[in-house]
């Protein structure tokens, strides 16, 4: 993790703020804040941000759409937090484009793991043989028909075009190439990709899963087909010869 990261906390409660403020930068993290949506948009263009640490209940422009908004010009890890724990309000969070969940009240040091392990991610890529590899650097490239990953520079090609990732997506896709032909289950997703010990609901993935293959899916569906669910086991990539 770069200890000079810089986190953008988008929360309209100063305490909240304030508490949170306190434990990243024990940290050696660098935190910038906002209290609304708007501001926070404004805050982005100006300067260079590494993660976003997000409210959805905010007066003026909402959680949701400045999610959304954030997404349409940046793949910047995104940390939502919530009062509301409802399944579909993480879906819908998942949806548009964040990368963790976590519901108040929260351990402030909870949310440290979590941006650390979003951080990690952020700046590192995966490869590895053996029974199931585990995320970590590689420079070959990984070339299958009409798909391209470049490990070291963390890009994806798609039938010739570049694809955009999240990073927990681009974690999740290099996962699955890594174990290609595997039975990878929901939990072992979650322990390997995620990288720590996640405290949502198997069901994250797919809602993961889903996105990444529609990703695919515009640019190829023979590619996106690649990644293939394996009922009531999890989920396996294959090349069909």
């Amino acid at each position: 993790m770069n200890s000079e990261a810089t986190i953008l906390i988008v929360e309209d409660e100063a305490k909240i703020r304030r508490m949170l403020r306190l434990f990243l930068e024990q940290e050696g993290l660098v935190v910038i804040e906002a209290e609304e949506g708007q501001p926070a948009l404004e805050l982005l263009k100006e300067q260079p941000v590494d993660l976003v640490i997000l409210d959805l209940m905010m007066p003026g422009l909402d959680g949701w759409t400045t999610c959304r908004k954030i997404r349409e010009r940046s793949d910047l890890p995104i940390l939502m937090l919530t009062a509301r724990g409802e399944e579909s309000d993480r879906v819908l969070g998942f949806e548009l484009g964040a990368d963790d969940y976590v519901v108040k009240p929260f351990s402030p040091r909870e949310i440290v793991l979590r941006v650390k392990a979003l951080l990690r991610r952020r700046g590192t890529g995966a490869a590895g043989n053996g029974a199931i590899a585990s995320l970590r650097p590689s420079e070959a490239a990984l070339q299958f028909p009409g798909l391209i990953l470049y490990p070291e520079g963390r890009k994806v090609v798609v039938e010739g075009h570049s694809l955009s990732l999240t990073p927990l997506e681009y974690d999740l896709l290099l996962f699955l190439v890594q174990n290609a032909g595997r039975v990878l289950t929901r939990d072992l997703l979650l322990d390997r990709v995620w990288g720590y010990d996640y405290g949502g609901d198997s069901r994250t993935v797919d809602t993961h899963v889903r996105r990444l293959r529609d990703k695919l899916s515009r640019l190829s569906p023979q590619v996106a087909a690649y990644v293939s669910t394996v009922r009531g086991l999890g989920y396996k990539f294959e090349v069909e010869p």
